[in-house]
C-alpha cells in the first residue's frame, strides 16, 4: 500500500527541516490532536499511540543530509516505512512530500487506508507550520 501527500511549500531551508526532522523529539509537534501518547525512547526511536489505536514504534532507518529521511516501523506485525522528501528552493524555503509504504493483506491495507492517509496529511500539514 503506498500513500503520498502533495508537496508542502515550507518557510525553512532544507537543512533546517532536515535538522528539524532528524530530531525525533520534533515529531510530537507534528502528530494529530488525539495524540495520546508520545514518547523518545533514544536517538533513533519513538513511539506514539492516538487514541483508540495500538502504540507505534517507529525507527530512524536511513538519512540522506538535507533530503531525505525514512523512518521505520520497528515491529514486523505491521511493516511500513515513513518517508520525508526535501527539496530546496532557496536557501529559506523548501517543499516536502512524506510517503507511507507497507505491506499489508487486502483486509488490513482496506481498514487503515483512509485513518493512515488523514494521518499523514495532518503530519504534512504541521510540517508547513515549524
Amino acid at each position: 500500500m503506498h500513500i503520498e501527500t502533495p508537496q508542502k511549500d515550507i518557510a525553512k531551508g532544507d537543512k533546517e527541516v532536515f535538522e528539524f526532522l532528524t530530531d525525533l523529539k520534533n515529531f510530537e509537534k507534528l502528530m494529530p490532536d488525539n495524540i495520546d501518547k508520545f514518547e523518545v525512547i533514544n536517538e533513533d526511536r519513538f513511539l506514539f499511540a492516538l487514541k483508540g489505536m495500538p502504540q507505534i514504534v517507529l525507527q530512524r532507518q536511513t538519512q540522506t543530509p538535507n533530503s531525505q529521511i525514512v523512518l521505520g516501523a520497528a515491529s514486523d506485525k505491521l511493516p511500513f516505512t515513513l518517508t520525508a522528501d526535501i527539496t530546496a528552493v532557496s536557501d529559506s524555503e523548501s517543499k516536502v512530500s512524506l510517503s507511507f509504504e507497507g505491506q499489508f493483506n487486502a483486509m488490513m491495507a482496506m481498514m487503515i487506508k483512509h485513518p493512515i492517509t488523514n494521518f499523514m496529511g495532518t503530519l504534512s500539514e504541521n510540517l508547513t507550520k515549524i
